[in-house]
């Protein structure tokens, strides 16, 4: 078993392989909030510890990590979820009694420039002890960063006394609300800038009275609570025409590789979300290296009996086969087990070490 601080540093070692999508330059600094000054050991504490981002008024953003305990990835104190990119995202209330709101403020690389079209996207999951979920988030562009003594709306009439230019409120709306709790939600829009454009803040500029929402829980004193991760800017004519192009990502043989983005709910063999993008990865490796063999590992925690956890470690694994027979890969070259919990990586005593177990690895190898 590795130790916490050992293993995440190898997780991140993978991360730093992974392909990128070359669709132009992001204008966003620390996008997927993975470069901090401070592990997170508290709420609300997003603008000492993480660097380039800020929080524009009093409300209380905070800041998850997968270094942390108290604030850590997957496992934290307003649901589980896994990070999209990386290890670290960030959560705020996008509803809450009396017009509570917390908010997100960058500073961007270089200012926009006039008559160029961007698109802004952005990935969000709902918090699992959310009791609402709301149908619209909410993108604001200014001149200068945005400091307002409130904790909660941020109103056109906060907005119209500010220095500098600032743009319309821009919406990224769903036909339905974002109620995913599971899958992270990409959200995304183009708009043409003014040329004055230097910061970005995301957030719910509405009140509640205004503010699209459907209750998902019972209980109504919780509000809506978001975690958000990897925030995009990038102009329109820098994208790679027609398509999206994913880089060859280079394998080393005859090691253990972990699906550092597949994840599976307790008990369950079906894979938890829908971005995989190790998984697209390694089938483009597969394709492009017709002479390379995989073999797939499955692994539980250990809850349920050695019986149960041996068959649906091998179901999981299968998972993974079944995947790359579809996608085109033969079967000759692919060989599958499971070991159970037999082999973990992290405590079987939380539930964000078990978590961590459920999970498929795979070598590569030359056939003999």
């Amino acid at each position: 078993m590795l130790p916490k601080r050992q293993y995440l540093d190898f997780l991140l070692l993978l991360l730093l392989c992974v392909p990128v999508l070359v669709t132009g330059q992001n204008l966003v600094v620390n996008p997927s909030f993975e470069k901090y000054r401070n592990c997170p050991v508290t709420l609300g504490n997003l603008e000492n510890d993480v660097i380039d981002w800020n929080m524009p008024t009093m409300g209380s953003t905070d800041y998850f990590n997968g270094c942390s305990t108290a604030m850590g990835t997957p496992e934290n104190f307003n649901g589980k979820q896994p990070a999209d990119f990386g290890i670290g995202y960030v959560g705020f209330y996008m509803y809450a009694p009396n017009d509570y709101r917390e908010y997100i403020q960058a500073k961007l690389s270089n200012t926009l420039t006039k008559g160029e079209r961007y698109t802004i996207s952005f990935y969000v999951s709902l918090a699992e002890r959310s009791d609402f979920a709301v149908k619209e988030f909410g993108i604001r562009f200014s001149e200068f960063p945005v400091e307002v003594e409130t904790t909660k709306v941020l109103s056109g009439l906060h907005f119209s006394k500010m220095k500098g230019q600032v743009s319309a409120e821009l919406e990224i709306s769903y036909s339905k609300y974002y109620s995913d709790e599971i899958k992270w939600v990409k959200l995304t829009t183009e708009f043409e800038a003014s040329g004055t454009e230097k910061y970005l803040t995301i957030g719910n500029f509405k009140n509640n009275k205004r503010t699209q929402k459907y209750q998902t829980k019972r209980k109504i004193n919780k509000g809506s609570y978001y975690y958000l991760d990897m925030v995009s800017v990038s102009n329109v004519k820098s994208k790679t025409q027609n398509s999206e192009v994913t880089e060859l990502k280079d394998y080393k043989l005859d090691s253990v590789h972990i699906f550092k983005d597949v994840y599976f709910n307790s008990n369950k063999s079906k894979i938890r979300g829908n971005h995989q993008q190790e998984m697209e990865s390694l089938l483009l490796y597969l394709k492009a290296n017709s002479n390379i063999n995989i073999e797939i590992f499955g692994h539980t925690d250990d809850i349920g009996s050695d019986n149960f956890n041996n068959k649906l470690s091998v179901r999981r694994a299968h998972e993974i086969v079944g995947f790359l027979i579809d996608n085109g890969i033969q079967k000759n070259r692919i060989k599958a087990q499971g070991f159970g919990s037999l082999k973990p990586i992290s405590t079987n005593k939380t539930e964000a070490g078990r978590f961590l177990n459920r999970r498929v690895e795979f070598v590569l190898t030359k056939p003999d």
